[in-house]
C-alpha cells in the first residue's frame, strides 16, 4: 500500500522525530501538515520538503491549547481535502528525581504528552467519524516499558498514553486504525529541557553512545501507514540494540 496523496497531520514536527517522520512522508507522496511550537524551525522543514518536490504546510502549534489541535486539523482538511492520518508526536520530557520536587515540570509532561495527545485525538476523531476512515498514531516510549529512576513522570505520562490508545484502538469500530510507536534512545533535543544538572549530564551521556537516528522512527510508523486497510499494526517498539 502507498501513502500518495495521504493528508498527514503531525505534532512536534519542527525537530527529531517529528521532522524526520514529515520528511520521509512526504519524500514517499503524502500531503503532511506540520505542527510544533517552533514556528521558524516549521518553516524551514516546510522549506527542505518543498524543495525535495514534497507537499507541506505548517502552523504554530501548542499541543496545550485544545483549540489550537482543532485549528491544525482544520488547516490540513482545508488544504487535503481530508485528514488520514493524526500523528501525535509532541512531547517533552524534564526529568529527575522525585524528591527534586520539579512539580512544574511534572505539570509540564502531564500537559504536553499526556494532554496534548489527548487534544489531538479529539480534534482528528469527528474529520475521521465523517469520513469513516483514518489512523491514530501516538509516540510513546521505551521509557514505560523498562521504568527507573529519573523516569516517574515521564514514564507515566507515556503508559497513561499507552491505555489511551489501547482503549481507543477497542472502541474504533472496522474503520479506524489506532497505533503506537515506542521510541528508544533516539538522537534528539530530549535533553533539552532537563533543568537538573545531573540527570541531563548522564542523559547526555547515554545518548552520544547509543542513540540512534530519529530516521528509525519514521520507518516504523511508515511501515504502520503502508499496511493495508483492514491490517492495524497495534504497536511497535523501535530501539537501539545497544539499550538495555
Amino acid at each position: 500500500m502507498s501513502i500518495r496523496g495521504k493528508v498527514v497531520a503531525i505534532t512536534g514536527a519542527s525537530s527529531g522525530i517529528g521532522r524526520a517522520t514529515a520528511k520521509l512522508l512526504a519524500e514517499r507522496g503524502a500531503y503532511v501538515v506540520l505542527g510544533s511550537r517552533n514556528e521558524t524551525a516549521l518553516q524551514a522543514v516546510v522549506d527542505e520538503i518543498k524543495s525535495a518536490g514534497g507537499k507541506a504546510v505548517f502552523k504554530a502549534t501548542d499541543v496545550r491549547q485544545r483549540g489550537e489541535l482543532g485549528e491544525l486539523v482544520a488547516l490540513a482538511v482545508e488544504r487535503g481535502g481530508r485528514l488520514d492520518v493524526m500523528i501525535n508526536n509532541a512531547g517533552v520530557g524534564p526529568i529527575s528525581r522525585f524528591d527534586a520536587l520539579q512539580v512544574e515540570e511534572w505539570d509540564l509532561m502531564i500537559d504536553v504528552n499526556l494532554r496534548g495527545t489527548l487534544y489531538g485525538i479529539a480534534a482528528a476523531l469527528p474529520v475521521f467519524t465523517q469520513q469513516g476512515s483514518g489512523h491514530v498514531v501516538n509516540v510513546v516510549s521505551t521509557a514505560g516499558i523498562k521504568i527507573v529512576p529519573t523516569m516517574g513522570v515521564y514514564a507515566a505520562t507515556k503508559n497513561a498514553v499507552r491505555t489511551a490508545t489501547e482503549v481507543l484502538r477497542q472502541e474504533a469500530g472496522p474503520n479506524l486504525r489506532v497505533t503506537e510507536i515506542s521510541p528508544g534512545v533516539i538522537d534528539t533535543n530530549f535533553g533539552e529541557s532537563i533543568t537538573d544538572q545531573v540527570t541531563k549530564k548522564l542523559i547526555e551521556e547515554r545518548l552520544g553512545a547509543i542513540a540512534i537516528s530519529p530516521d528509525a522512527i519514521a520507518r516504523g510508523i511508515l511501515f504502520a501507514l503502508e499496511q493495508p486497510p483492514e491490517v492495524d499494526v497495534g504497536s511497535i517498539v523501535i530501539r537501539p540494540t545497544a539499550q538495555d
